[in-house]
């Protein structure tokens, strides 16, 4: 096998496309094969640097690790960071090449992508997703892509450069992964196939259910008459795990009220649990970063949007956002801010990443974000934030509480610590502390440590239970998604649409979208 493809797409957002992707990508590299991860496209807050100081979207990087290979710019050449309800800043091939709203991100390629492109619009876009998936495919025996939402938005497709538009320009074997959990599965899967045009069609090569619960002989037949009615075939069956979803795209996808982290291990090491609440802000970013401490056992992760529930916890995360003037009007008018304020003179924990951490300080200058001006933070850290128009993109690495912690950084804001202690790059007052540091928590040395002054702070005798290892959590889990496709795919299918594309017999569904 050499520059092998797959595109999968779904029927619809969070059908599991990005854990499927994963899946294969770490069935193949057991089988020996140099494999690599793809997505045009992505959409997403969660985001992540490589160590060229390209920022890609957090669930390449994940599927990198999945192919055992450092990520880069290529697996992700389009990133769409979004800034409000109509606008997004684009990221290309790693770098911010302007903001955009979504008529003109859509629109007839009239619209400028600042100096990135070297003349905007759309075909510029796809001949730069062409040109780095064929980069990828030179170098790897196979390049399994994700696609993004479903193939079928047909007021999209002619626009379109991350489902059956990059399908076609590449020639891509595309499979449709559909959740059965949320039911409707056989209808989405031909009302898909049926919406696309006959030249996308012909690259459909079948389907792939995921999320099953009960007795797939009971569902037998209606592959087979799905089957009748689109001849194509179905892949695999999927079962539905638990905890699977890592490092998902866009924490805006759902609600978070009452959201919880799951512990890889539910029994603490020592006499109590350390309760964790996490403000869940607008434009919330990167909140994977929590993983870490919900990995832990004994620690329970909550997402919150009422000052009432920060009262039991242990500790309090304001998290990293696109809108930092945003998010701290939010915190204002839900009464947060002043649940915070009130934390922080009793002496109860509290802990700002990125945004959540400049807002904590005392002054924000923004002209860049959300050109606000000048704003009063919550005046809980002594910092001075100014907003510059070049992002800070980096991978810095220190020691903190006596460990070595290794980190990324993805903010516009630049923090001036006027005072307290230093903590990474950030500051501690009291029992509040801040930082720039995405993944910092992922350092297990430190993510105890840090557990440990917490617990004290906060007059806990919870004891963080030596050896556990999120690197090695995160493998099991990839280890997991491979061995759901191993287990319950037809691998050997698989392997020869990757290698051979679609089956050239495959029929036209009517009627197609034009």
């Amino acid at each position: 096998m050499k520059g092998g493809g797959l595109l999968v797409a779904g029927t619809t957002s969070d059908a599991g496309k990005s854990v499927v992707t994963a899946g294969i990508c770490r069935w193949l590299v057991r089988q020996g094969v140099k494999v690599a991860p793809f997505k045009g496209q992505n959409m997403s807050l969660n985001s992540f640097v490589t160590r060229e100081g390209a920022e890609i979207g957090r669930a390449q990087a994940m599927q990198a690790q999945a192919c055992r290979v450092e990520p880069s710019a290529l697996m992700n050449p389009v990133l769409l960071k979004p800034g409000g309800d109509r606008t997004s800043q684009v990221v290309l091939k790693g770098r911010p090449v302007g903001e955009l709203s979504a008529r003109g991100f859509f629109g007839t390629g009239d619209a400028r992508l600042g100096t990135g492109l070297h003349g905007g619009g759309r075909e510029a876009l796809l001949a730069t997703v062409v040109e780095c998936l064929q980069e990828l495919r030179s170098s790897h025996d196979a390049v399994i892509c994700e696609g993004a939402g479903s193939p079928a938005e047909i007021n999209l497709r002619r626009t379109d450069l991350v489902n059956m538009g990059i399908a076609r320009a590449a020639r891509l074997p595309v499979l449709v992964v559909g959740d059965i959990d949320r039911g409707g599965v056989f209808a989405s899967f031909f009302g898909t196939t049926a919406l696309l045009a006959p030249e996308d069609q012909a690259l459909l090569a079948g389907y792939l259910v995921n999320k099953f619960r009960g007795d797939v002989s009971l569902l037998e037949p209606g592959l087979d008459m799905l089957r009748s009615l689109t001849g194509r075939r179905t892949y695999g069956v999927l079962p539905f795990r638990h905890g699977l979803g890592i490092d998902e795209e866009d924490g805006l996808a759902v609600s978070l009220r009452g959201a919880v982290r799951e512990s890889a291990v539910s029994e603490p090491a020592g006499p109590e649990v350390l309760r964790v609440a996490v403000c869940a802000v607008p434009l919330m970013s990167n909140f994977t970063d929590v993983d870490a401490l919900a990995a832990e056992p004994g620690v329970v992760v909550r997402f919150v949007d009422r000052a009432a529930e920060l009262a039991d916890a242990d500790l309090v995360i304001v998290p990293g956002t696109r809108g930092t003037v945003r998010a701290l009007g939010w915190l204002r008018e839900r009464g947060l801010a002043g649940a915070l304020a009130r934390r922080a003179a009793e002496g109860r924990p509290v802990l700002g990443i990125c945004g959540g951490f400049q807002l904590l300080g005392e002054r924000i200058e923004d002209e860049v974000e959300s050109r606000a001006g000048t704003v009063e933070g919550l005046g809980l850290l002594p910092l001075r934030v100014r907003f510059a128009r070049e992002k800070t993109l980096g991978r810095p690495h220190g020691e903190a509480l006596g460990e070595r912690v290794e980190g990324y950084e993805i903010h516009h804001g630049l923090a001036e610590v006027t005072g307290g202690e230093a903590f990474l790059d950030g500051c501690r007052a009291g029992s509040v502390w801040g930082t720039h540091w995405h993944g910092s928590l992922e350092s297990d040395g430190f993510r105890r440590a840090f557990l440990r002054e917490v617990a004290a702070v906060a007059g806990r005798r919870f004891v963080p239970a030596p050896g556990t290892s999120f690197a090695a959590l995160r493998e099991q889990q990839l280890d997991h998604l491979g061995d759901l496709i191993e287990e319950h795919a037809d691998t050997d299918a698989l392997w020869r649409l990757i290698e051979s594309g679609t089956p050239a017999d495959l029929p036209f569904v009517p009627p197609g979208a034009p």
